[in-house]
């Protein structure tokens, strides 16, 4: 299998940028880049699977974050894109969130802007016009919180006005010994609060992370949830419910997110374990076997080796062969190929 073959000749690991807030399109992007060596979009395109769309949302995102830059050719007409050094570019987003975070800390010195008043809509439901007033009534709601704070965060990133206003509120209930739960796509062995002053020795939130989530929500001693108006527009505020029964299968909707998803030690052992089998097939595909031989050699059937890789595909939540290879190889989940030894033997054949 040749895609796989060559997206596992590696030889540094590739750090997630997902942890650092990229989205998993500029992740695979980058990794391939790395990988696989300077490509154009076209090429990108056709190795990764993916939309034209969603490549250049991918490009620009890096572009935008100093992690590629691109090279044109007048000769052959074409832009090649070539990633910066992994260590470069997760140092340049850690400045680039601190850069972000003083610069918030540094509006304080401006007026404060009013925060309009929430909107009582009756039953036990109120509107909360914006993320400032948002903020404010969780403020409220944490200071008489006393047993438990749940927390479901589906976007990958945060700002850091998010993050900024969050650690205050978690030091209050982490501190008071309110059971504090938080359900997130990011890695939960990067704490997104360390890069506004969380320090290590802290009490922390119980971090969990999944593949997906369902919405965003926050609930307060299972007794008031908020969720926002649109998804897609945080500015547009949030709703505060806290009609019994509504707040129950949110909260069982949690539970449910919550039972399904891995702390840091079960997420590790997910993204870069593989079980014997797993591994010596990868490493025959990389040698240079394809399917039929590798079964032949492993004493199973094709179908199992087309079995074994789409499970790998579900694990890593990838979408091809060739994003495969470019997640194993950039983990170093496997040895790089044989290639040495496999030419002498086509040698000496």
């Amino acid at each position: 299998m040749r895609d796989v073959q060559e997206a596992l000749m590696i030889g540094t690991a590739v750090p997630s940028l997902i942890r650092s807030g990229c989205t998993p399109d500029a992740d695979i992007v980058y990794r391939t880049l790395v990988t696989a060596g300077p490509g154009t979009k076209p090429a990108l395109r056709r190795d990764l699977e993916m939309a034209p769309a969603r490549i250049d949302r991918a490009i620009d995102e890096l572009v935008s974050l100093h992690a590629v830059v691109a090279h044109h050719s007048a000769r052959h007409a074409v832009t090649l894109w070539c990633a910066r050094p992994p260590a470069e570019v997760v140092a340049g987003l850690h400045r680039r969130a601190r850069g972000d975070l003083s610069r918030d800390r540094s509006a304080g010195d401006t007026p404060p802007v009013p925060v309009p008043a929430l909107v009582d809509l009756g039953d036990g439901l109120r509107h909360l016009p914006t993320r400032a007033a948002t903020r404010q009534r969780l403020q409220q709601l944490t200071s008489v919180a006393r047993t438990e704070h749940l927390a479901m965060h589906p976007e990958p990133a945060f700002d850091g006005e998010s993050t900024h206003a969050a650690l205050p509120m978690d030091r209050l209930l982490l501190n008071r010994g309110v059971r504090m739960r938080v359900l997130g796509v990011h890695s939960p062995d990067a704490d997104p609060l360390l890069i506004c002053g969380r320090r290590q020795h802290e009490l922390q939130p119980d971090y969990r992370q999944s593949a997906s989530l369902p919405m965003k929500l926050i609930v307060i001693d299972r007794t008031v949830a908020f969720f926002p108006v649109d998804p897609a527009n945080l500015d547009r505020g949030y709703l505060e419910i806290s009609q019994t029964p509504v707040v129950s299968a949110l909260v069982a909707a949690f539970e449910r997110q919550w039972q399904q998803s891995w702390n840091a030690e079960e997420a590790a052992m997910r993204e870069l374990t593989l079980n014997p089998q797993q591994r010596a097939l990868v490493a025959l595909l990389a040698d240079g076997h394809t399917d039929v031989t590798a079964a032949r050699a492993l004493g199973i059937s094709a179908r199992s080796v087309t079995k074994i890789l789409r499970g790998l595909m579900d694990e890593l939540e990838v979408d091809n062969r060739f994003q495969l290879g470019i997640a194993l190889g950039a983990a170093r989940m496997v040895p790089p190929p044989r290639r040495a030894s496999r030419n002498s033997e086509q040698g000496d054949g």
